[in-house]
């Protein structure tokens, strides 16, 4: 008998009390150990629509529901007992007839805030053009199709798709946005809950380490029930680099593990660095691998997480390193000298994002290199000078023995890992990506970055392409976006471009971004104080 959890159950588990929590797990182990034993109380759900629901008694008041069959268990719901109760007497488990898929499906009758009082004009509605075949061919749940048709506003559109499975709200809200939805093929499976589009909610759990993970650590329920979408991501081959872009909430650190991890066990004896751009990005990186994986100990002792700095240091060993506050005054002194008007924070700022950066060694390299997001044009006399105050920093650092963390990326040319993946890809610096092009050489499916370009905070934009690392045609956007409302989301979009292009014309478009769940309309206020 296949042992399933919904993604439902998982979404209702996080709702209860710490104490809530820990009965229901022991029952779901008991159910997987053996779902026969006696001490089991399971009670069948007699005005539930699906015949296959039952409950089975947590507490004096907690009741799981279950849905069983003579081929599989499957762990639904849990709440206390009356809610427990209405939400199975709402819902039935169906297979789609045009997609194949396995479907939670909420009973259309018990759903009465979405009902259309009123006539609509047919030119007012909000897919015209839309056929009943087609709105199957998304995964709309047949006995959904007419409120689907009769939709007029998006207002109705964002409270009716909650009420659907995901691949169909999704297709809806894409349709909505103007984007046209690619209609999967139908899958003939022997048993549709091995559905792409079924595996993003129901999931198989082979052993009792595998519900213990999935119970234990809801810091990420996509680390589970992964979309599509990020599955063909995580387990393509790439020829290149690569670049999975995506807006905050779109799951691109899932992605960026969820590949490492696909990375480690398909080329075995091969070592993986899962990288980003500071310690404490790293440190949670770090926390989500260990619960990703934490019963595959051999597999986490391939993977290693560390920050970009951090390798560096370590592949290059001992190393004075001049701190921000050396460089200031050092740059303070051979600035003393020149009858420049330039501030101490452009030339700080001038130094870090062109000089440093770039390793820039003489007169010529800084003359000629392209100074892209710096706001103050510089004619060629004021270069000269500019870079009479740099050289004089140059010298100083090299008499002191000091050099700067690009200078250390600098020197690195080789290490121990086969496969290269970066989280936060947005915020790594000209000598960091110079780095990792060195140590990835040419090899497949070696370098593969996850970043937001509308998400940069400290990095001036500069050519990628120009360090070896060329993602055109391997540049790809999430579309789905789990952590932030239908709401709030569209209101940040209006802060923001339809797109965004980086230095080598590569797009991230936001265009077509849905969200899975509403929230409160964002309210704006103005302050008279700071306080």
């Amino acid at each position: 008998m296949e042992f399933r959890i919904a993604d439902t159950f998982t979404d209702s588990l996080a709702r209860l009390t710490g104490d809530e929590q820990k009965s229901v797990k022991t029952t779901a182990f008991d159910l997987q150990m053996n779902p026969a034993h006696p001490a089991l109380q399971f009670h069948k759900l007699e005005k539930a629509r699906d015949k296959n629901f039952w409950s089975v008694r947590v507490s004096s008041d907690v009741r799981l529901i279950v849905h069983r069959t003579a081929a599989s268990l499957l762990l639904c719901y849990v709440h206390h007992h009356d809610e427990a109760y209405r939400w199975a007497e709402q819902r039935k488990i169906e297979i789609h007839p045009k997609t194949g898929a396995a479907q939670l499906v909420e009973v259309r009758e018990t759903v009465q805030e979405i009902v259309v009082p009123v006539y609509v004009s047919p030119k007012s509605l909000l897919f015209p053009a839309i056929s009943s075949e087609e709105l199957l061919g998304y995964g709309v749940p047949a006995e959904w199709i007419e409120d689907v048709r009769k939709l007029a506003d998006e207002d109705s559109l964002l409270k009716l798709v909650d009420h659907l499975p995901k691949e169909a709200a999704e297709a809806l809200l894409d349709l909505a946005t103007g984007v046209k939805p690619a209609t999967p093929p139908p899958v003939v499976l022997a048993d549709p809950f091995n559905h792409p589009d079924a595996q993003r909610r129901f999931r198989v759990m082979s052993n009792q380490e595998e519900l213990e993970r999935a119970l234990e650590f809801p810091w990420e329920k996509w680390t589970i029930f992964l979309h599509p979408a990020q599955r063909k991501l995580i387990e393509r081959d790439y020829n290149g680099p690569a670049r999975v872009a995506g807006s905050a909430g779109t799951g691109k650190t899932i992605v960026a593990l969820h590949r490492a991890v696909f990375l480690a066990r398909k080329n075995r004896d091969t070592r993986v660095l899962l990288t980003t751009f500071s310690d404490i990005l790293a440190n949670a990186l770090r926390a989500k691998l260990r619960a990703l994986i934490h019963h595959e100990p051999r597999l986490g002792e391939r993977i290693e997480v560390y920050s970009l700095d951090a390798i560096a240091r370590r592949l290059h060993g001992p190393a004075k390193i001049a701190d921000r506050e050396t460089v200031t005054a050092l740059l303070k002194d051979a600035a003393e000298s020149a009858a420049t008007k330039f501030s101490p924070r452009f030339l700080l700022s001038e130094w870090k994002h062109v000089v440093d950066a770039w390793q820039l060694e003489t007169w010529e390299s800084y003359r000629d290199v392209a100074r892209l997001g710096r706001k103050t044009r510089l004619p060629e006399n004021q270069r000269a000078l500019l870079w009479s105050i740099f050289a004089r920093l140059r010298t100083a650092l090299t008499e002191r023995g000091l050099m700067t963390t690009s200078g250390l990326f600098n020197r690195l040319t080789a290490g121990p890992f086969d496969f290269i993946v970066v989280d936060e890809a947005q915020d790594i610096g000209v000598a960091q990506l110079r780095f990792l092009a060195a140590l990835a050489g040419d090899r497949k499916d070696s370098l593969f970055f996850a970043g937001d370009l509308g998400q940069r905070i400290f990095q001036q934009p500069f050519s990628w392409k120009a360090l070896g690392v060329d993602v055109c045609g391997r540049s790809f956007t999430l579309k789905i976006n789990y952590r932030t409302s239908h709401q709030i989301r569209m209101q940040a979009d209006r802060l923001l471009g339809p797109e965004v292009t980086d230095v080598d014309g590569n797009k991230e478009e936001r265009k077509g971004t849905i969200s899975l769940f509403n929230g409160p309309q964002p309210s704006i206020e103005l302050a008279k104080t700071i306080d």
